[in-house]
């Protein structure tokens, strides 16, 4: 299927016929805030918004999921995979670009068939910002747009018409755009008319400015481990692990058993954890090698900008703000930090 030029009102019809067929999971507001939620109309969809509370990568890992079942008396054990299909409908390209990192993270060592089960079903449609949150950074990062990006199957972009253009990528995408067969294509002003919409993201996307390319900040770490800045802000840390839960690129996890009345059956949970918790990395015999604020700080910007580089060759701060947000003692701007960093003398 070619690329579509759609009106509000079709892409509306669009979405009311997918959520007639399928589970649609897409950004409404909350309040004041938006949150991917289920869609059960399109007139709840808000491809306006600025930034969800939470990144969509709670489709993929939940917050908390039964990965087993098991009976001590019978020894019997099953595995629960989720394997129900779903659109994810108006992720915006900073959490589209944090997904495909999980993408690896997820298959890198140990392939996890509770992720990559959901991942296989899910049907991503991305949408070009339309507003800007007061926190993204996301140009500063490259992940303004999904140019030279792929993961999605489907990319909507808002013309300042009020029309949209829809476009397939996939297979998948495709098979999603059928009800938009019998719209038209989009013409060559359509498509310069998005080109000039992504240039603008490319711009406005930046609310605090970077002045190191993404690409040096494994060096610039590397060579600040004893610099002030660590002590400075972990005196201001609370610990609460906010910036961590609300990054799309935090994966960490535990693993609890959980048994039933009966002491005879229960079933294996695996939650959400963060490596700002005081916790964290508490091991056996009472020890715990990250027990000051200051290296649970710094090692929350060692994992951004440095180790994920390492390990699979990406930052993995995409640039969506929601730590500067989320933060109430005001220390977790990455944009801060590695400026901070970089103003040091070498």
């Amino acid at each position: 299927m070619g690329i579509k030029l759609v009106a509000r009102a079709r892409l509306d019809a669009w979405v009311d016929s997918l959520v007639q067929q399928q589970t649609v999971y897409g950004a409404q507001a909350k309040g004041d805030r938006f949150a991917f939620d289920r869609l059960e109309r399109a007139s709840a969809l808000r491809l306006d918004y600025d930034v969800t509370i939470l990144p969509p990568k709670k489709y993929f890992q939940p917050q908390r999921e039964v990965i087993m079942r098991f009976n001590r008396k019978t020894v019997e054990f099953e595995s629960v995979i989720d394997e129900e299909p779903f659109v994810l409908f108006g992720v915006h390209p900073y959490d589209m670009v944090a997904i495909s990192q999980m993408d690896k993270v997820f298959t890198m060592n140990q392939f996890d068939k509770h992720y990559m089960a959901r991942r296989a079903n899910a049907t991503i449609v991305v949408s070009s910002v339309e507003t800007a949150s007061s926190s993204v950074f996301a140009a500063c990062m490259n992940n303004a747009t999904m140019r030279g990006k792929s993961g999605h199957d489907v990319l909507i972009t808002k013309l300042p018409s009020g029309h949209y253009v829809v476009d397939p990528r996939t297979e998948k995408g495709d098979n999603l755009c059928e009800g938009l067969a019998e719209a038209p294509e989009a013409n060559a002003e359509a498509l310069d008319a998005r080109e000039k919409v992504l240039n603008q993201n490319e711009k406005s996307l930046r609310k605090y400015e970077l002045r190191v390319l993404p690409e040096d900040l494994p060096a610039l770490l590397d060579r600040s481990r004893s610099h002030p800045v660590w002590q400075e802000k972990a005196e201001l840390c609370y610990s609460c692990g906010s910036c961590n839960f609300v990054c799309p690129t935090c994966y960490c996890f535990d693993v609890e058993d959980e048994m039933g009345w009966d002491m005879e059956t229960g079933h294996r949970v695996r939650k959400w954890d963060g490596c700002m918790l005081v916790d964290f990395a508490a091991v056996a015999g009472g020890h715990n090698f990250r027990s000051k604020r200051s290296a649970r700080y710094s090692h929350r910007y060692y994992r951004k900008g440095k180790y994920s580089w390492d390990t699979y060759g990406e930052i993995s701060c995409v640039g969506c703000g929601r730590c500067i947000t989320a933060c109430t003692a005001n220390i977790a701007n990455p944009v801060e930090i590695f400026n901070t960093l970089a103003e040091a003398p070498q």
